[in-house]
Protein backbone atom coordinates (compact mmCIF):
# COMPACT_ATOMS: atom_id res chain seq x y z
CA UNK A 1 0.00 0.00 0.00
CA UNK A 2 2.88 2.39 0.78
CA UNK A 3 4.29 1.86 -2.71
CA UNK A 4 0.83 2.41 -4.22
CA UNK A 5 0.38 5.69 -2.31
CA UNK A 6 3.80 6.91 -3.43
CA UNK A 7 2.95 6.23 -7.09
CA UNK A 8 -0.43 7.92 -6.73
CA UNK A 9 1.18 10.95 -5.06
CA UNK A 10 3.79 11.20 -7.82
CA UNK A 11 1.14 10.99 -10.56
CA UNK A 12 -1.01 13.64 -8.84
CA UNK A 13 2.01 15.94 -8.65
CA UNK A 14 2.65 15.42 -12.38
CA UNK A 15 -0.98 16.12 -13.21
CA UNK A 16 -0.90 19.29 -11.13
CA UNK A 17 2.25 20.44 -12.89
CA UNK A 18 0.36 20.38 -16.20
CA UNK A 19 -2.29 22.86 -15.01
CA UNK A 20 -1.84 26.58 -15.74
CA UNK A 21 -0.31 28.48 -12.81
CA UNK A 22 -3.34 30.78 -12.56
CA UNK A 23 -5.64 27.82 -11.85
CA UNK A 24 -6.21 26.02 -8.61
CA UNK A 25 -3.84 23.03 -9.02
CA UNK A 26 -6.22 20.72 -7.21
CA UNK A 27 -8.89 21.06 -9.90
CA UNK A 28 -8.98 19.92 -13.52
CA UNK A 29 -9.83 22.46 -16.25
CA UNK A 30 -13.48 22.71 -17.22
CA UNK A 31 -12.57 21.93 -20.82
CA UNK A 32 -9.77 19.53 -21.63
CA UNK A 33 -7.48 19.94 -24.66
CA UNK A 34 -9.12 18.55 -27.80
CA UNK A 35 -12.62 18.88 -26.35
CA UNK A 36 -14.97 21.13 -28.27
CA UNK A 37 -18.12 22.34 -26.63
CA UNK A 38 -20.57 24.82 -28.04
CA UNK A 39 -22.00 27.49 -25.76
CA UNK A 40 -25.42 26.19 -26.78
CA UNK A 41 -24.70 22.58 -25.75
CA UNK A 42 -26.70 21.47 -22.76
CA UNK A 43 -24.91 19.35 -20.17
CA UNK A 44 -25.59 15.64 -20.27
CA UNK A 45 -27.68 14.33 -17.37
CA UNK A 46 -25.81 12.83 -14.42
CA UNK A 47 -28.32 10.02 -13.95
CA UNK A 48 -31.31 8.34 -15.54
CA UNK A 49 -33.97 6.20 -13.90
CA UNK A 50 -32.09 6.63 -10.64
CA UNK A 51 -28.84 5.24 -12.05
CA UNK A 52 -25.68 7.23 -12.74
CA UNK A 53 -24.26 4.19 -14.56
CA UNK A 54 -27.23 3.85 -16.86
CA UNK A 55 -26.40 2.28 -20.26
CA UNK A 56 -27.59 5.42 -22.05
CA UNK A 57 -25.12 7.53 -20.05
CA UNK A 58 -21.95 5.52 -20.51
CA UNK A 59 -18.90 6.64 -22.45
CA UNK A 60 -19.91 6.75 -26.12
CA UNK A 61 -16.76 4.87 -27.13
CA UNK A 62 -17.76 1.95 -24.90
CA UNK A 63 -21.21 1.85 -26.46
CA UNK A 64 -19.71 1.82 -29.97
CA UNK A 65 -17.15 -0.89 -29.21
CA UNK A 66 -17.73 -4.40 -30.56
CA UNK A 67 -15.73 -7.57 -29.98
CA UNK A 68 -16.90 -10.32 -32.29
CA UNK A 69 -14.91 -13.17 -30.70
CA UNK A 70 -17.21 -12.96 -27.70
CA UNK A 71 -20.22 -11.48 -29.37
CA UNK A 72 -23.63 -12.84 -30.33
CA UNK A 73 -22.40 -16.35 -31.16
CA UNK A 74 -20.60 -16.70 -27.83
CA UNK A 75 -23.63 -15.44 -25.90
CA UNK A 76 -25.90 -17.90 -27.72
CA UNK A 77 -23.41 -20.70 -27.02
CA UNK A 78 -23.47 -19.94 -23.29
CA UNK A 79 -27.25 -20.16 -23.33
CA UNK A 80 -27.02 -23.50 -25.11
CA UNK A 81 -24.51 -24.81 -22.56
CA UNK A 82 -26.69 -23.71 -19.64
CA UNK A 83 -29.58 -25.68 -21.09
CA UNK A 84 -27.43 -28.82 -21.19
CA UNK A 85 -26.44 -28.74 -24.84
CA UNK A 86 -22.99 -29.86 -26.02
CA UNK A 87 -20.82 -26.90 -27.03
CA UNK A 88 -17.45 -26.97 -28.80
CA UNK A 89 -15.72 -23.60 -28.37
CA UNK A 90 -13.64 -23.03 -31.49
CA UNK A 91 -14.36 -19.31 -31.48
CA UNK A 92 -11.23 -18.32 -29.58
CA UNK A 93 -7.60 -19.44 -29.42
CA UNK A 94 -7.90 -21.04 -25.98
CA UNK A 95 -5.82 -24.26 -26.30
CA UNK A 96 -6.29 -25.74 -22.85
CA UNK A 97 -10.06 -25.34 -23.01
CA UNK A 98 -9.99 -27.80 -25.90
CA UNK A 99 -7.69 -30.30 -24.23
CA UNK A 100 -4.09 -29.12 -24.73
CA UNK A 101 -2.10 -30.16 -21.67
CA UNK A 102 0.10 -27.57 -19.95
CA UNK A 103 3.85 -28.19 -20.08
CA UNK A 104 4.66 -30.26 -17.02
CA UNK A 105 7.95 -28.55 -16.13
CA UNK A 106 6.33 -25.12 -16.17
CA UNK A 107 3.55 -26.18 -13.84
CA UNK A 108 6.02 -27.83 -11.48
CA UNK A 109 7.94 -24.58 -11.17
CA UNK A 110 4.77 -22.52 -10.73
CA UNK A 111 3.53 -24.90 -8.03
CA UNK A 112 6.74 -24.38 -6.09
CA UNK A 113 6.61 -20.61 -6.57
CA UNK A 114 3.09 -20.40 -5.19
CA UNK A 115 3.79 -22.81 -2.33
CA UNK A 116 7.44 -22.00 -1.52
CA UNK A 117 7.32 -23.96 1.72
CA UNK A 118 7.47 -27.05 -0.49
CA UNK A 119 11.01 -26.14 -1.52
CA UNK A 120 12.33 -27.22 1.88
CA UNK A 121 9.90 -30.08 2.40
CA UNK A 122 11.62 -33.45 3.01
CA UNK A 123 9.70 -34.95 0.08
CA UNK A 124 10.44 -32.12 -2.38
CA UNK A 125 13.18 -33.98 -4.27
CA UNK A 126 10.89 -37.00 -4.63
CA UNK A 127 8.00 -34.92 -5.99
CA UNK A 128 9.86 -32.44 -8.21
CA UNK A 129 12.92 -32.71 -10.45
CA UNK A 130 16.04 -30.88 -9.31
CA UNK A 131 15.79 -28.50 -12.32
CA UNK A 132 12.30 -27.39 -11.27
CA UNK A 133 13.41 -26.80 -7.68
CA UNK A 134 16.45 -24.80 -8.79
CA UNK A 135 14.40 -22.76 -11.25
CA UNK A 136 11.76 -21.99 -8.63
CA UNK A 137 14.44 -20.73 -6.22
CA UNK A 138 15.92 -18.58 -8.98
CA UNK A 139 12.57 -17.06 -9.87
CA UNK A 140 11.61 -16.56 -6.26
CA UNK A 141 14.80 -14.55 -5.79
CA UNK A 142 13.85 -12.45 -8.84
CA UNK A 143 10.69 -11.42 -6.96
CA UNK A 144 12.51 -10.66 -3.73
CA UNK A 145 11.35 -13.91 -2.17
CA UNK A 146 7.66 -12.96 -2.33
CA UNK A 147 5.42 -13.84 -5.27
CA UNK A 148 2.60 -11.87 -3.66
CA UNK A 149 4.54 -8.59 -3.65
CA UNK A 150 4.52 -5.91 -6.34
CA UNK A 151 7.39 -5.93 -8.81
CA UNK A 152 8.66 -3.03 -10.90
CA UNK A 153 5.86 -1.69 -13.09
CA UNK A 154 7.71 -3.00 -16.16
CA UNK A 155 8.17 -6.43 -14.59
CA UNK A 156 10.98 -8.02 -12.61
CA UNK A 157 14.38 -6.90 -13.99
CA UNK A 158 15.80 -10.44 -14.00
CA UNK A 159 12.93 -11.68 -16.17
CA UNK A 160 13.21 -8.74 -18.55
CA UNK A 161 16.89 -9.68 -18.92
CA UNK A 162 15.83 -13.23 -19.85
CA UNK A 163 13.43 -11.84 -22.47
CA UNK A 164 16.26 -9.73 -23.89
CA UNK A 165 18.48 -12.82 -24.11
CA UNK A 166 15.66 -14.72 -25.86
CA UNK A 167 15.26 -11.94 -28.44
CA UNK A 168 19.02 -11.77 -29.03
CA UNK A 169 19.19 -15.54 -29.59
CA UNK A 170 16.15 -15.44 -31.92
CA UNK A 171 17.28 -12.47 -34.01
CA UNK A 172 21.04 -12.35 -33.73
CA UNK A 173 20.59 -8.70 -32.75
CA UNK A 174 21.08 -6.99 -29.36
CA UNK A 175 18.12 -6.28 -27.09
CA UNK A 176 17.97 -3.96 -24.10
CA UNK A 177 15.93 -5.10 -21.08
CA UNK A 178 15.11 -1.45 -20.38
CA UNK A 179 13.09 -1.47 -23.63
CA UNK A 180 11.05 -4.51 -22.54
CA UNK A 181 7.83 -4.29 -20.52
CA UNK A 182 6.21 -7.42 -19.15
CA UNK A 183 2.43 -7.28 -19.47
CA UNK A 184 -0.73 -9.18 -18.53
CA UNK A 185 -0.90 -10.85 -21.93
CA UNK A 186 0.04 -9.22 -25.23
CA UNK A 187 -3.27 -7.33 -25.41
CA UNK A 188 -2.17 -4.99 -22.60
CA UNK A 189 0.96 -4.08 -24.56
CA UNK A 190 -1.14 -3.41 -27.66
CA UNK A 191 -3.41 -1.15 -25.63
CA UNK A 192 -0.42 0.70 -24.13
CA UNK A 193 0.73 1.53 -27.65
CA UNK A 194 -2.70 2.50 -29.00
CA UNK A 195 -3.55 4.60 -25.95
CA UNK A 196 -0.29 6.51 -26.34
CA UNK A 197 -0.69 7.03 -30.09
CA UNK A 198 -4.35 8.05 -30.32
CA UNK A 199 -4.84 11.67 -29.26
CA UNK A 200 -8.25 12.44 -30.72
CA UNK A 201 -10.81 11.30 -33.26
CA UNK A 202 -8.66 12.35 -36.22
CA UNK A 203 -5.86 9.92 -35.41
CA UNK A 204 -5.92 6.70 -37.45
CA UNK A 205 -4.32 3.29 -37.13
CA UNK A 206 -3.79 1.19 -40.26
CA UNK A 207 -5.00 -2.36 -39.64
CA UNK A 208 -5.08 -5.41 -41.91
CA UNK A 209 -8.47 -6.64 -42.98
CA UNK A 210 -9.36 -9.25 -41.90
CA UNK A 211 -8.08 -8.18 -38.45
CA UNK A 212 -8.18 -9.48 -34.91
CA UNK A 213 -11.01 -7.53 -33.20
CA UNK A 214 -8.73 -6.46 -30.34
CA UNK A 215 -7.54 -3.72 -32.68
CA UNK A 216 -10.94 -2.41 -33.78
CA UNK A 217 -12.23 -2.57 -30.19
CA UNK A 218 -9.24 -0.84 -28.58
CA UNK A 219 -9.03 1.84 -31.28
CA UNK A 220 -12.71 2.62 -30.68
CA UNK A 221 -12.27 2.67 -26.89
CA UNK A 222 -9.44 5.19 -27.20
CA UNK A 223 -11.45 7.33 -29.59
CA UNK A 224 -9.41 6.82 -32.77
CA UNK A 225 -10.10 5.61 -36.30
CA UNK A 226 -9.36 2.19 -37.73
CA UNK A 227 -8.05 2.66 -41.27
CA UNK A 228 -8.39 -0.66 -43.15
CA UNK A 229 -5.97 -2.10 -45.66
CA UNK A 230 -7.13 -5.30 -47.32
CA UNK A 231 -5.07 -8.48 -47.55
CA UNK A 232 -5.27 -10.52 -50.76
CA UNK A 233 -7.15 -13.76 -50.21
CA UNK A 234 -6.28 -15.09 -53.68
CA UNK A 235 -2.57 -14.58 -52.89
CA UNK A 236 -2.71 -16.53 -49.63
CA UNK A 237 -3.73 -13.44 -47.60
CA UNK A 238 -0.50 -11.66 -48.55
CA UNK A 239 0.09 -7.92 -48.29
CA UNK A 240 -0.91 -5.81 -51.30
CA UNK A 241 1.39 -2.80 -51.16
CA UNK A 242 -0.67 -0.86 -53.68
CA UNK A 243 -3.81 -1.40 -51.62
CA UNK A 244 -1.90 -0.15 -48.57
CA UNK A 245 -0.79 2.98 -50.43
CA UNK A 246 -4.36 3.52 -51.57
CA UNK A 247 -5.65 3.25 -48.00
CA UNK A 248 -3.13 5.85 -46.85
CA UNK A 249 -3.97 8.24 -49.67
CA UNK A 250 -7.71 7.94 -49.04
CA UNK A 251 -7.41 8.39 -45.27
CA UNK A 252 -5.24 11.48 -45.56
CA UNK A 253 -7.55 13.00 -48.15
CA UNK A 254 -10.33 12.63 -45.58
CA UNK A 255 -8.26 14.48 -42.97
CA UNK A 256 -7.12 11.49 -40.94
CA UNK A 257 -3.73 11.77 -39.25
CA UNK A 258 -2.11 8.35 -39.60
CA UNK A 259 -0.11 7.27 -36.57
CA UNK A 260 0.74 3.59 -36.87
CA UNK A 261 0.59 0.48 -39.04
CA UNK A 262 -0.42 -2.79 -37.37
CA UNK A 263 0.24 -6.25 -38.77
CA UNK A 264 -0.19 -9.75 -37.41
CA UNK A 265 2.44 -12.41 -38.16
CA UNK A 266 1.49 -15.25 -38.30
CA UNK A 267 -1.94 -13.99 -39.23
CA UNK A 268 -5.09 -13.97 -37.14
CA UNK A 269 -7.65 -14.92 -38.44
CA UNK A 270 -6.00 -15.66 -41.77
CA UNK A 271 -3.14 -18.00 -40.79
CA UNK A 272 -0.54 -16.70 -43.27
CA UNK A 273 3.17 -16.28 -42.45
CA UNK A 274 4.85 -13.13 -43.75
CA UNK A 275 8.03 -13.51 -45.79
CA UNK A 276 11.20 -11.55 -45.16
CA UNK A 277 10.54 -9.57 -48.35
CA UNK A 278 7.04 -8.59 -47.19
CA UNK A 279 8.47 -7.43 -43.87
CA UNK A 280 11.06 -5.35 -45.70
CA UNK A 281 8.26 -3.68 -47.67
CA UNK A 282 6.31 -2.93 -44.48
CA UNK A 283 9.36 -1.45 -42.76
CA UNK A 284 10.31 0.71 -45.76
CA UNK A 285 6.70 1.86 -46.07
CA UNK A 286 6.54 2.81 -42.36
CA UNK A 287 9.79 4.74 -42.77
CA UNK A 288 8.59 6.64 -45.82
CA UNK A 289 5.19 7.46 -44.29
CA UNK A 290 6.38 8.25 -40.74
CA UNK A 291 4.40 5.46 -39.06
CA UNK A 292 5.01 3.39 -35.94
CA UNK A 293 5.00 -0.34 -36.68
CA UNK A 294 2.88 -2.49 -34.36
CA UNK A 295 4.10 -6.07 -34.83
CA UNK A 296 1.71 -8.62 -33.35
CA UNK A 297 3.96 -11.69 -33.22
CA UNK A 298 2.18 -13.75 -30.59
CA UNK A 299 1.92 -16.85 -32.82
CA UNK A 300 5.61 -17.02 -33.67
CA UNK A 301 6.02 -20.62 -32.38
CA UNK A 302 2.95 -21.81 -34.32
CA UNK A 303 4.44 -22.59 -37.73
CA UNK A 304 3.04 -25.55 -39.71
CA UNK A 305 5.19 -25.62 -42.85
CA UNK A 306 8.90 -25.34 -43.64
CA UNK A 307 8.89 -23.00 -46.63
CA UNK A 308 8.07 -19.84 -44.67
CA UNK A 309 9.68 -19.80 -41.21
CA UNK A 310 8.83 -17.07 -38.74
CA UNK A 311 11.14 -14.05 -38.99
CA UNK A 312 10.66 -11.18 -36.56
CA UNK A 313 10.14 -7.60 -37.71
CA UNK A 314 12.97 -6.44 -35.46
CA UNK A 315 15.45 -8.82 -37.06
CA UNK A 316 14.57 -7.64 -40.56
CA UNK A 317 14.63 -4.00 -39.43
CA UNK A 318 18.16 -4.31 -38.03
CA UNK A 319 19.41 -6.30 -41.01
CA UNK A 320 18.17 -3.64 -43.42
CA UNK A 321 20.73 -1.18 -42.09
CA UNK A 322 20.38 2.56 -42.35
CA UNK A 323 18.34 4.67 -42.65
CA UNK A 324 15.76 2.17 -41.38
CA UNK A 325 17.58 0.33 -38.58
CA UNK A 326 17.80 3.24 -36.17
CA UNK A 327 14.79 5.31 -37.22
CA UNK A 328 11.71 3.12 -37.76
CA UNK A 329 9.69 2.99 -34.53
CA UNK A 330 8.55 -0.53 -33.65
CA UNK A 331 6.55 -2.16 -30.89
CA UNK A 332 6.55 -5.96 -30.97
CA UNK A 333 4.29 -8.16 -28.84
CA UNK A 334 4.51 -11.73 -27.56
CA UNK A 335 2.51 -13.85 -25.11
CA UNK A 336 2.38 -17.09 -23.12
CA UNK A 337 -1.21 -17.64 -24.29
CA UNK A 338 -0.31 -19.20 -27.63
CA UNK A 339 2.42 -21.53 -28.86
CA UNK A 340 2.86 -24.82 -27.03
CA UNK A 341 2.25 -23.20 -23.63
CA UNK A 342 -1.35 -22.15 -24.25
CA UNK A 343 -1.46 -20.48 -20.84
CA UNK A 344 -4.24 -18.02 -21.73
CA UNK A 345 -5.57 -17.66 -18.20
CA UNK A 346 -2.20 -16.92 -16.60
CA UNK A 347 -1.98 -13.61 -18.50
CA UNK A 348 1.67 -13.20 -19.34
CA UNK A 349 3.32 -11.35 -22.21
CA UNK A 350 5.72 -8.61 -23.17
CA UNK A 351 6.23 -5.67 -25.49
CA UNK A 352 9.61 -4.56 -26.79
CA UNK A 353 9.90 -0.86 -27.70
CA UNK A 354 12.40 -0.31 -30.52
CA UNK A 355 13.63 3.14 -31.59
CA UNK A 356 11.11 4.82 -29.31
CA UNK A 357 12.04 8.28 -27.98
CA UNK A 358 13.31 8.09 -24.36
CA UNK A 359 10.80 10.75 -23.32
CA UNK A 360 7.94 8.72 -24.77
CA UNK A 361 9.21 5.62 -22.96
CA UNK A 362 9.18 7.58 -19.71
CA UNK A 363 5.52 8.41 -20.31
CA UNK A 364 4.75 4.75 -21.07
CA UNK A 365 6.49 3.78 -17.82
CA UNK A 366 4.20 6.21 -16.03
CA UNK A 367 1.14 4.59 -17.60
CA UNK A 368 2.40 1.12 -16.62
CA UNK A 369 2.91 2.41 -13.08
CA UNK A 370 -0.80 3.21 -12.79
CA UNK A 371 -1.39 -0.57 -12.87
CA UNK A 372 1.40 -1.01 -10.28
CA UNK A 373 2.78 -4.15 -11.93
CA UNK A 374 1.92 -7.07 -14.22
CA UNK A 375 0.82 -10.14 -12.30
CA UNK A 376 3.75 -12.14 -11.01
CA UNK A 377 2.48 -15.57 -12.09
CA UNK A 378 2.27 -14.29 -15.66
CA UNK A 379 5.78 -12.84 -15.36
CA UNK A 380 7.14 -16.18 -14.14
CA UNK A 381 5.42 -17.94 -17.04
CA UNK A 382 7.09 -15.53 -19.48
CA UNK A 383 10.41 -16.53 -17.92
CA UNK A 384 9.60 -20.20 -18.48
CA UNK A 385 8.61 -19.48 -22.10
CA UNK A 386 11.77 -17.60 -23.04
CA UNK A 387 14.19 -19.73 -21.00
CA UNK A 388 12.99 -23.37 -21.06
CA UNK A 389 15.03 -26.18 -19.52
CA UNK A 390 18.00 -27.22 -21.64
CA UNK A 391 20.66 -29.90 -21.59
CA UNK A 392 20.36 -33.65 -21.22
CA UNK A 393 18.43 -33.81 -17.96
CA UNK A 394 15.23 -35.83 -17.69
CA UNK A 395 13.25 -32.63 -17.17
CA UNK A 396 14.70 -31.08 -20.33
CA UNK A 397 14.02 -34.22 -22.38
CA UNK A 398 10.44 -34.42 -21.13
CA UNK A 399 9.88 -30.74 -21.90
CA UNK A 400 11.30 -31.07 -25.42
CA UNK A 401 9.19 -34.16 -26.17
CA UNK A 402 5.97 -32.59 -24.91
CA UNK A 403 6.66 -29.39 -26.86
CA UNK A 404 7.55 -31.17 -30.11
CA UNK A 405 4.62 -33.60 -29.87
CA UNK A 406 2.21 -30.70 -29.41
CA UNK A 407 3.63 -28.81 -32.40
CA UNK A 408 3.52 -31.92 -34.61
CA UNK A 409 -0.11 -32.49 -33.65
CA UNK A 410 -1.01 -28.90 -34.51
CA UNK A 411 0.65 -29.33 -37.92
CA UNK A 412 -1.54 -32.37 -38.60
CA UNK A 413 -4.67 -30.57 -37.40
CA UNK A 414 -3.92 -27.59 -39.65
CA UNK A 415 -4.02 -29.98 -42.63
CA UNK A 416 -7.13 -31.79 -41.40
CA UNK A 417 -9.09 -28.57 -40.96
CA UNK A 418 -8.15 -26.85 -44.21
CA UNK A 419 -8.56 -30.08 -46.19
CA UNK A 420 -12.03 -30.48 -44.70
CA UNK A 421 -13.18 -27.04 -45.84
CA UNK A 422 -11.63 -27.43 -49.28
CA UNK A 423 -13.56 -30.69 -49.64
CA UNK A 424 -16.91 -28.94 -49.17
CA UNK A 425 -19.02 -27.68 -52.04
CA UNK A 426 -19.36 -23.93 -51.70
CA UNK A 427 -16.29 -23.41 -49.49
CA UNK A 428 -12.62 -22.70 -50.06
CA UNK A 429 -9.77 -22.23 -47.61
CA UNK A 430 -6.14 -21.11 -47.79
CA UNK A 431 -3.79 -23.43 -45.92
CA UNK A 432 -3.18 -22.50 -42.28
CA UNK A 433 0.56 -21.80 -42.47
CA UNK A 434 0.73 -20.62 -38.87
CA UNK A 435 -1.24 -19.35 -35.85
CA UNK A 436 -4.27 -21.35 -34.65
CA UNK A 437 -7.07 -20.68 -37.12
CA UNK A 438 -8.62 -21.53 -40.44
CA UNK A 439 -10.56 -18.78 -42.21
CA UNK A 440 -12.57 -20.41 -45.00
CA UNK A 441 -14.60 -18.48 -47.52
CA UNK A 442 -18.27 -19.44 -47.76
CA UNK A 443 -19.79 -19.22 -51.23
CA UNK A 444 -23.38 -18.98 -50.03
CA UNK A 445 -26.42 -19.45 -52.28
CA UNK A 446 -28.58 -16.42 -53.06
CA UNK A 447 -31.47 -17.96 -51.10
CA UNK A 448 -29.31 -18.20 -47.98
CA UNK A 449 -28.25 -14.57 -48.37
CA UNK A 450 -31.89 -13.55 -48.74
CA UNK A 451 -32.92 -15.60 -45.70
CA UNK A 452 -30.18 -13.89 -43.68
CA UNK A 453 -31.41 -10.49 -44.81
CA UNK A 454 -34.95 -11.33 -43.75
CA UNK A 455 -33.61 -12.44 -40.35
CA UNK A 456 -31.69 -9.18 -39.97
CA UNK A 457 -28.31 -10.95 -39.95
CA UNK A 458 -25.13 -10.80 -41.98
CA UNK A 459 -25.05 -13.93 -44.18
CA UNK A 460 -22.00 -15.45 -42.47
CA UNK A 461 -23.50 -14.73 -39.02
CA UNK A 462 -26.67 -16.46 -40.21
CA UNK A 463 -24.60 -19.48 -41.27
CA UNK A 464 -22.62 -19.59 -38.00
CA UNK A 465 -25.78 -19.34 -35.87
CA UNK A 466 -27.28 -22.27 -37.78
CA UNK A 467 -24.05 -24.23 -37.35
CA UNK A 468 -24.14 -23.61 -33.60
CA UNK A 469 -27.79 -24.60 -33.26
CA UNK A 470 -27.29 -27.80 -35.25
CA UNK A 471 -23.88 -28.99 -33.98
CA UNK A 472 -22.89 -26.98 -30.91
CA UNK A 473 -19.79 -25.71 -32.77
CA UNK A 474 -18.99 -22.09 -31.88
CA UNK A 475 -17.25 -20.11 -34.62
CA UNK A 476 -16.88 -16.42 -35.44
CA UNK A 477 -18.39 -14.94 -38.61
CA UNK A 478 -16.00 -13.21 -40.99
CA UNK A 479 -17.98 -9.99 -40.65
CA UNK A 480 -16.52 -9.70 -37.14
CA UNK A 481 -13.00 -9.42 -38.59
CA UNK A 482 -13.78 -7.39 -41.69
CA UNK A 483 -13.81 -8.74 -45.23
CA UNK A 484 -14.16 -7.60 -48.82
CA UNK A 485 -17.76 -6.57 -49.45
CA UNK A 486 -19.78 -9.40 -50.96
CA UNK A 487 -17.56 -12.15 -49.51
CA UNK A 488 -18.41 -14.28 -46.50
CA UNK A 489 -16.13 -16.21 -44.15
CA UNK A 490 -15.92 -17.80 -40.73
CA UNK A 491 -13.05 -18.35 -38.35
CA UNK A 492 -12.53 -21.58 -36.47
CA UNK A 493 -9.57 -22.66 -34.40
CA UNK A 494 -7.67 -25.83 -35.29
CA UNK A 495 -7.50 -26.67 -31.58
CA UNK A 496 -9.88 -29.63 -31.09
CA UNK A 497 -7.64 -32.55 -30.13
CA UNK A 498 -6.88 -35.18 -32.74
CA UNK A 499 -8.98 -37.84 -31.04
CA UNK A 500 -12.09 -35.68 -31.57
CA UNK A 501 -11.02 -33.75 -34.69
CA UNK A 502 -12.50 -36.26 -37.15
CA UNK A 503 -15.83 -36.22 -35.28
CA UNK A 504 -15.69 -32.42 -35.37
CA UNK A 505 -15.08 -32.44 -39.12
CA UNK A 506 -17.90 -34.95 -39.68
CA UNK A 507 -20.34 -32.68 -37.83
CA UNK A 508 -19.18 -29.71 -39.87
CA UNK A 509 -19.45 -31.61 -43.15
CA UNK A 510 -22.94 -32.97 -42.40
CA UNK A 511 -24.23 -29.54 -41.39
CA UNK A 512 -22.76 -27.78 -44.40
CA UNK A 513 -24.26 -30.23 -46.88
CA UNK A 514 -27.66 -29.85 -45.23
CA UNK A 515 -27.44 -26.05 -45.16
CA UNK A 516 -26.41 -25.78 -48.81
CA UNK A 517 -29.15 -28.19 -49.88
CA UNK A 518 -31.77 -26.24 -47.91
CA UNK A 519 -30.90 -22.97 -49.64
CA UNK A 520 -29.89 -24.33 -53.02
CA UNK A 521 -30.66 -21.88 -55.85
Amino acid sequence: MIRGRRIATRLLTEIRSLAPATHDPTTLPAQLPGMSRSAHDSPRPASKEGKAMHPDLLNDNILKTQYAVRGELYTRAQELAKSGGEVIYTNIGNPQQLGQEPLVFNRQVLALLLAPFLLDHPSASALFPREAIDRARELLAAFGGRMGAYSDARGAPAIRQQVAAFIEARDGQPANPEDIYLTDGASVGVKYALNALIRDGNDGILCPIPQYPLYSAAIQLFGGKLVPYYLEEDAGWDLNLEALRGAVKKARAEGTVLRALAFINPGNPTGQVLTRETLRELIAFAHDEGLVLLADEVYQPNIYQDEKPFVSAKRVLREMGEPWASSVELASFHTVSKGMLGECGLRGGYVEWVNIHPGAQAELYKVASVNLCPNTVGQATVSLMVAPPTGDSEAARQYAKQYEDSLASLRRRAHIMTDAFNGLEGASCNFTEGAMYSFPRLHLPAKAIQAAKEAGKDPDTFYCLALLADTGIVTVPGSGFGQVEGTFHLRTTILPQEDVMHEFVDKLRTFHKSFMAKYKD
